[in-house]
């Protein structure tokens, strides 16, 4: 009878055989329902919620987000899976596939009288290896736009269909490549994405400049303007009330007036600096004039403008004060003391767009970009939801490439590759942790297998020709998923992240090894020592 019992008369306990047997049952469970995901030819699971939205995705991290999870072993390979994506932007499919085959190939040996921790030790021998591998099958070039794009085709082929993926691509590329800044890590925050539920989803595009989900307030003010200078400011131009309860006591109804008068004056004081600005910038010029505010503009400062024939924003988001900055220029003022020409950005176009009861401000034409915004359009929410999931995980991918200088062949090249290099280097690892090596080794080939199998061709054939045009040319050879055959995954663009691998071979084995040396699950928390 376990200790535990002893204590707890109404704790559960698994011990031994039974503990490892529910934990690999809860992987290759998970495991079963992400495996179908794999690859460009993956299919795709439709999430419903409980209010009856719908999702539709191949996405390994959107699946394990919002599926509700109830089985403690399942959840923490899903939250490994998860931290995956969160540090690197991919490799959640592939995650919980190893994790599962390395728990499912260790069992072989396991049931047979192996002790789970000369199988882990196996493991450990097997991942230092791997990584050695991977420095030197990585290649290191030169990220010209062309890989760059193969990158992200790779990435989002594996997401949305191939038609949509291909319009993404460049798009994704060249987002990253004008907010990079030279010998600076890049924020892909200053790549705005904006959602139109509007045509469809090949319509979708990069603007360089900046979309805004909102449109000037005034009837009479221009819906287009060109060769505009741009003033972002965060000044308040509405009458506020003051931050102290105070009251007021009037001899007279004239000194109330004159109260009033002050008040306004104090704000008309403001709006008059910012159209004697324009007035000098612009003089006679054919030129327009915008003033984009974080904070509010009342009806008579927006009338003021309007007659001046200034197109004024009002309470625009924060974060887009600091892209439209980047984008166009000038400087996001906190005061009007001071307004020069130094001050305001430039753009070559701005116009308003109205959708439904919806208006978009668009700011283009920019002389020199720093911020973008990626244009997403598709006729129903879901469409615009995969299609997001999807252009992060293309911006992460771009991104990984530039910082790591360096790729990887995939299309389960790289897998195929480790799994050969460790069957050499069994040999050398003393005893019996030969065992977790070889594990190891057949538990990567899940990735070529998977890949074959949702293709539609025989896993095990597509493995042995993957395995014997390896051995042959020494060449890293992937699945061609349109023909089953082997490719040369280097001279077809297929590129992997490096760095997506290398965490991928840190955190299965880990997580895999943690989970074989449990032999004892126990439910016996605070809540069950109640009643």
């Amino acid at each position: 009878m376990s200790a535990i019992k002893a204590l707890n008369p109404k704790a559960e306990v698994a011990r031994a055989q039974a503990a490892l047997a529910v934990n690999i049952s809860a992987a290759r469970g998970l495991q079963d329902v992400l495996r179908t995901n794999l690859g460009p030819k993956g299919t795709m699971k439709m999430l419903v919620s409980g209010a009856g939205d719908i999702k539709l995705t191949k996405d390994g991290n959107v699946l394990l987000r919002e599926m509700q999870i109830q089985h403690p072993t399942a959840s923490l390979i899903a939250k490994v899976a998860t931290a995956q994506d969160d540090m690197t932007g991919d490799g959640t499919t592939s995650n919980v596939l190893i994790i599962g085959e390395l728990l499912k190939q260790a069992d072989l040996y396991i049931s047979e009288g192996l002790h789970p921790r000369i199988v882990t030790e196996g493991f450990e021998a097997a991942k230092e290896k791997s990584l050695e591998v991977l420095e030197q099958v990585k290649i290191s070039k030169e990220m010209d736009r062309e890989t760059l794009i193969n990158v992200a085709r790779t990435s989002l082929r594996t997401k949305v269909h191939r038609e949509l993926a291909d319009i993404l691509t460049e798009a994704v590329v060249d987002a990253v490549l004008t907010v990079k800044k030279p010998n600076e890590p890049i924020d892909l925050f200053m790549v705005e994405i904006m959602e139109m539920k509007h045509k469809t989803e090949s319509d979708t595009n990069l603007v360089k400049g900046i979309v805004l989900d909102h449109g000037a307030r005034h009837p009479d003010m221009k819906k287009r303007v060109e060769n505009a200078y741009i003033l972002t400011c965060s000044v308040s131009l509405e009458y506020e009330k003051t931050e102290v309860n105070s009251g007021f006591f009037y001899k007279s109804a004239d000194e109330r007036d004159k109260f009033v008068q002050a008040e306004r004056k104090f704000i008309e004081d403001r709006v008059n600096k910012i159209i004697a600005l324009k007035r000098k910038v612009c003089g006679d010029s054919k030129k327009g004039f915008v003033v984009i505010n974080q904070k509010g503009i009342d009806p008579l400062s927006l009338d003021a403008f309007a007659k001046e024939g200034i197109v004024a924003l009002r309470r625009a988001k924060r974060r887009n004060m600091e892209r439209l900055t980047l984008a166009c220029g000038g400087i996001a003022m906190n005061s009007l003391e001071d307004l020069t020409l130094d001050c305001l950005g430039q753009a070559g176009l701005v116009y308003e767009q109205t959708l439904g009861e919806e208006k978009f401000t668009f700011v283009e034409e920019c002389n020199n970009p720093r911020s973008v915004t990626l244009l997403l359009k598709g006729p129903n929410k879901h469409t615009l939801t995969q299609i997001k999931d999807a252009l992060r995980d293309g911006l992460r991918a771009v991104k990984n490439a530039i910082e790591d200088g360096c790729v990887v062949p995939g299309g389960g090249a790289f897998e195929v590759a480790v799994a050969d290099a460790l069957i050499k280097h069994k040999s050398s690892v003393k005893g019996r942790a030969q065992l977790g090596v070889q594990a190891f080794a057949d538990a990567l080939l899940i990735i070529p297998k998977v890949l074959a199998r949702n293709s539609g061709y025989d896993p095990q054939e597509t493995l042995v020709k993957l395995q014997t045009e390896y051995t042959k040319s020494s060449q890293l050879a992937g699945v061609d998923v349109n023909t089953g055959e082997p490719m040369l995954a280097a001279e077809m663009g297929v590129w992997d992240n490096y760095n997506v691998k290398k965490q991928l071979l840190h955190s299965c084995t880990v997580i895999a090894s943690n989970i074989l040396l449990v032999d004892e699950i126990m439910r016996a928390g605070l809540s069950s020592l109640k009643g």
